[in-house]
């Protein structure tokens, strides 16, 4: 019998609090947000202190997926890019706010799914999230993972 990639049981497990087609949507919206958000809060400290985030979570990403870390380094350099490219002081308010906004919307999505979100079991859901959203994008693209 072959086993589980570890990716796999990760995202399987994800998946298991987020079935709802609303709820999904919300994820699909508020994720991006919250991780592009996240990196505006850091670069607002110091823009290097962003770049050594997203490169622990590639090394995180990388020992679970090859494809889905080059997609996550993508959209890690985009959201970089738009950060280096906003007014100095937009980023701390304008990366609080969409913050504080797209968590509002995922808690909304728990309510409308009934479940609470994976990550109060298990804090590794905090970096599979993102890896859930690209999942869409890679079945739609026909990308293996």
């Amino acid at each position: 019998m072959e086993q589980q990639r570890a990716i796999d049981s990760l995202l399987a497990t994800y998946r298991e609090s987020h079935m709802h087609p609303t709820n999904e949507l919300i994820h699909c919206v508020c994720i991006p947000l919250i991780v592009f958000s996240l990196l505006g809060l850091v670069w607002a400290l110091h823009p290097v202190l962003a770049l050594l985030v997203v490169g622990g979570a590639m090394a995180y990403y990388l020992k679970l997926s090859r494809p889905f870390a080059m997609g996550m380094l993508l959209a890690s350099l985009l959201s970089l890019g738009i950060l280096a490219a906003m007014p100095a002081l937009t980023v701390l308010p304008v990366s609080l706010a969409i913050f504080v906004l797209a968590w509002i919307g995922q808690f909304i999505g728990h309510k409308i799914e009934g479940k609470k979100p994976s990550f109060f079991d298990d804090l590794r859901f905090l970096l599979i999230g993102p890896l859930f959203v690209l999942s869409f994008l890679y079945k739609r693209l026909h990308l293996a993972w």
